[in-house]
């Protein structure tokens, strides 16, 4: 780890820095000052074609170049230091480059021309947000979305005890419960990248006064329109009604769904706690780990303990940004620019968690053999299906006949099986079919289709051991969703 990295201040890039490197394109303060650099480059190009300025295509491909590769950040900040103000250091910067690019004299002031700081930033910043999303985040969320899917068919045939209220309950199938987080997951993942971003670009207070005043017979409604869908390549769209600063209504909406697609994988990481607690998975031991600086036999859930906490972090952050951000006094506060300088932390807690919680299901191995015993153990909780049966029979008084049995008693197969000899059922056949039910067969139907997939797909984050006998017993079932 450099130096750097041991004395920064935020986690992420300290200890996580390797994990989050991804998002520095897009978050950091470097990534800030070239996005603004490209917002001011491609409206000069897109203002020139309007008021008639002529750039030979020579140089706007040198112009251009001043962002695709950008090494004037450290410049941009040497100018701020001396004039306080970050966008006004790129209007300076540009201008420095554009002389020295020798790009036609009377165009210098058309840099930054009759803008306000926040249509630099309301483009730059939401287009840094979409194109992460795009790039980064949710490749990394359909990763784990994968992953779940993976688990769901490769344990469509595994019966669990479940459990309601912490205590055991109706069997159910493992492979159901990831294909629950899976569902769940993939609506969230959804309404993620269906997010519209939105960008103001209307001037000092929305009207675009200094371009009308300037130019009056232009279009500049139009212009800013088009300007906006060009320059963002078609990711974001002008709010056409605004005050000086963007209203954030829609990064509002985009921070909500990713806290409720992070609300399903919190979800999800209890379960697979819990389950690792119970000892239906074991965990992949790494050679010289540690899992405790005191007992030695330890190999802790770290991984989800870690994203647990990770999107905890995340999501305080986003509801936070998502209540704050549309609120700003009159036409236009300070408040919003510092808070929404952030965007990048909680989206770096929520990758981060990805990665922690990709790897812990890379990890989890079955214990088909502790399933097993949780399931004989626990033969109360067969007493619905037997019933049921007896109602559609219209047996008397079932459900009490069954409570009598099992409520408050740790029962057997064979208290079963004497209680359903006891019953006055003349018909042997239904009395041989309430024998036959049994805590590992009481497990209703799983369609597992859904998630079928070939196993040269995985990626390393799939089923995480399933036994090769029940691999091969599960390939040669022929209706894998009947019990």
């Amino acid at each position: 780890m450099s130096d750097e990295a041991l004395e920064a201040l935020c986690p992420l890039d300290g200890r996580y820095r390797s994990r989050t490197a991804a998002l520095r394109a897009y978050f950091s303060e470097a990534a800030l000052i070239k996005y603004r650099v490209r917002v001011e480059v491609e409206y000069l190009l897109a203002l020139s074609e309007a008021t008639g300025l002529e750039i030979s295509e020579d140089l706007k491909l040198k112009w251009r170049d001043v962002y695709n590769n950008f090494r004037g950040a450290k410049r941009c900040k040497e100018l701020e230091a001396t004039l306080n103000h970050d966008v006004k250091a790129v209007e300076y910067y540009l201008k420095e480059e554009y002389e020295a690019l020798g790009l036609p004299a009377e165009g210098l002031e058309l840099i930054h021309f009759g803008l306000t700081s926040q249509d630099v930033n309301h483009v730059a910043q939401p287009l840094a947000v979409a194109e992460c999303v795009e790039a980064v985040l949710a490749p990394k969320y359909h990763q784990v979305l994968a992953a779940l899917k993976r688990k769901a068919w490769d344990y469509r045939e595994v019966a669990m005890l479940a459990r309601t209220h912490g205590q055991p309950a109706t069997p159910t199938i493992l492979g159901k419960e990831f294909a629950v987080f899976a569902t769940r997951l993939e609506k969230c993942l959804e309404d993620v990248v269906a997010s519209q971003h939105t960008a103001k670009f209307g001037g000092a207070t929305g009207l675009m006064n200094a371009h009308f005043v300037a130019y009056p017979d232009i279009d500049w409604a139009r212009f800013a329109d088009k300007f906006v869908t060009d320059a963002s390549r078609g990711k974001l769209s002008r709010q056409k009604y605004t005050t000086q600063i963007e209203h954030y209504d829609g990064l509002a909406a985009f921070c909500h769904a990713v806290c409720r697609a992070n609300v399903v994988l919190l979800d999800l990481c209890k379960d697979c706690w819990h389950y690792v607690s119970l000892g239906y998975f074991k965990q992949k031991v790494q050679r010289g780990e540690v899992g405790s600086s005191a007992m030695p036999h330890k190999v802790n859930p770290i991984d989800f303990e870690n994203a647990e906490g990770n999107l905890g972090v995340s999501n305080a952050l986003l509801e936070h940004l998502a209540r704050k951000l549309p609120i700003s006094r009159l036409q236009r506060d300070l408040s919003d620019s510092t808070a929404l300088r952030t965007l990048g932390v909680p989206l770096g807690h929520s990758y981060l968690a990805l990665t922690s919680l990709l790897r812990g299901l890379s990890k989890i191995t079955l214990n088909p053999d502790l399933l097993r015993q949780d399931l004989d153990a626990n033969w109360a909780v067969v007493a619905e299906a037997i019933q049921t049966i007896l109602r559609k029979h219209a047996y008397p008084q079932p459900y009490e006949a069954l409570k009598n049995l099992t409520r408050g008693h740790a029962c057997t197969q064979a208290d079963f099986s004497r209680f359903i000899d006891t019953l006055d059922i003349k018909d042997h056949v239904l009395k041989a079919r309430l024998n036959s039910i049994s805590p590992h067969n009481y497990t209703g139907r799983f369609d597992a289709s859904p998630f079928q997939y070939h196993h040269d797909d995985d990626d390393g984050a799939g089923g995480g051991g399933v036994p090769d006998q029940q691999q091969q017993q599960q390939q040669q079932s022929k209706d894998a969703t009947s019990y």
